[in-house]
């Protein structure tokens, strides 16, 4: 068989266990403190342990399953306290149905016992599991979206410490069950997609070099949508949005397509708005009162779709506004159908509401912003300029409707959706209150039709 099709006959097997958005139940056995113990400071400590769960009401076991730590920051025991885990099945195994052409799998843990709205201080991640249910709703909710992302599936887990340490909480002697969820591999993933392998960070220089404007515009609108600020893709030669040299590619793979193009596939979202309800860090970037609602989850999607502005031309912006309206009605009709917690739903629904209020009008998306280049900030009409050490403010910056006119200037909030003030660079009057502008340097025409 040409190997081609024998690509395509493996991401439709791999698929099987993405079938269905119905939890499943498994039971994972291993020398779980072993693994956290070592694992942490070693990327490539494993432990071996045994996989089980019923399928067509026969018990199967797989032992010899290789089990290794996932995850970035979740590695870290101030973060989980029982990390992701990836797990591999040992080569001469006989796959069953539910894994077939399956060399392993992918699990979100419950990652800890905090309360319901206990999230990390450093990185705002919401160590219970309500998180797993709550990020597999995510990536079903990309899926109805028609936005290419990694598949998920919720389960139920019971764990078995094979090395019980006594008095612990909560107690190892006893099986721990908890909720999670099984993720796609992402090489399966970029067959599934029908792509021929994944280009690295080493490898990708920018999108506007490498991915259609269509794919930019899905992916910062997609990423909007779930209040997801955990990713980076560099855009252009000289962005430094969010990224660094190091890492053109955070959160995001970039699939190689036969026909020379690259496209991005989006994962990890456990820390999004929609997962943990809220972010830790917001008033270090933003502020409330940039808008009338005072809500977070409304000025965090106006700061990333407005950022698009910055990205696409208006023809773009529109296509991609256009796609995401259309399917609307699905979107809630996904979120109505989940089987989520309440809060977990009341976040998602915050999240899509203040979404669509973002890009369904001209109105409500083409903002005023800054379009003149050099443009300063200043305590008052006659006073001197603030954050003189940041410069000027971008282009494409976003400001509220006049508060006051004097002369040739206004007062006006300003939101950083470029993150060009957010820590270490840090520039308080962003964020404390009204500034003021030269009027002329305002516009609501841009990008220029």
């Amino acid at each position: 068989m040409p190997v081609r099709l024998l690509l395509i006959a493996a991401a439709a097997a791999s698929s099987a266990l993405f079938s269905s958005y119905d939890a499943v139940t498994l039971q994972l056995k291993a020398p779980f403190n072993q693994l956290f113990d070592r694992a942490r400071d070693d990327d490539d400590f494993k432990v071996v342990g045994s996989l089980s769960y019923s399928e067509g009401g026969q018990p199967v076991t797989i032992d010899g399953v290789q089990i290794s730590l996932r995850g970035h920051t979740s590695r870290r025991e101030s973060e989980c306290a029982f990390p992701k885990l990836k797990l591999e099945f040992p080569r001469d195994h006989k796959p069953r149905p539910l894994f077939a052409g399956m060399n392993g799998i992918k699990i979100g843990t419950h990652c800890g016992e905090a309360s319901e709205d206990g999230v990390t201080v450093k990185y705002g991640r919401l160590p219970n599991e309500l998180s797993p249910r709550r990020e597999a709703f995510v990536y079903r909710l990309l899926e109805t979206l028609g936005v290419p992302a990694l598949k998920a599936r919720p389960a139920r887990i019971t764990y078995v410490y094979a090395d019980a340490r006594p008095g612990q909480s909560p107690p190892q002697e006893q099986p721990i069950v908890s909720h999670a969820m099984l993720l796609e591999g992402t090489e399966a993933a970029i067959e599934r997609m029908g792509g021929h392998g994944e280009i690295d960070e080493k490898t990708f220089t920018n999108a506007r070099a490498q991915f259609s404007p269509a794919d930019t515009g899905r992916l910062v609108f997609a990423e909007a949508l779930i209040g997801n600020f955990d990713w980076c893709v560099k855009m252009t030669p000289d962005d430094t949005y969010r990224c660094d040299a190091r890492h053109p590619l955070w959160n995001v793979a970039a699939a190689a397509t036969p026909d020379g193009r690259t496209r991005p596939l989006m994962y990890d979202f456990d820390v999004s708005g929609m997962v943990t309800g809220r972010h830790p860090w917001f008033t270090d970037v933003f502020s409330d009162a940039f808008v009338p609602s005072k809500s977070q989850a409304d000025v965090e999607a106006l700061a990333q779709v407005q950022r698009a502005r910055s990205l696409l031309t208006r023809d773009e912006l529109n296509a991609t506004r256009a796609q995401f309206v259309k399917r609307k009605a699905d979107a809630y009709r996904t979120l109505e159908a989940a089987d989520l917690d309440p809060a977990g739903k009341q976040h998602a629904k915050r999240y899509l509401d203040s979404f669509y209020q973002a890009i369904e009008s001209d109105e409500a998306f083409y903002r005023p912003v800054v379009a003149t280049a050099g443009t300063k900030m200043y305590a008052n009409p006659n006073g001197a300029a603030v954050c003189t050490s940041d410069g000027a403010i971008p282009v494409g910056t976003p400001v509220s409707e006049a508060l006051k006119t004097d002369g040739a200037f206004v007062q006006v909030m300003v939101l950083d959706a470029l993150w060009h003030w957010a820590p270490p660079a840090k520039c308080p009057a962003v964020r404390q209150g009204p500034v003021w502008i030269e009027a002329a340097a305002i516009s609501k025409d841009f990008p220029k039709k």
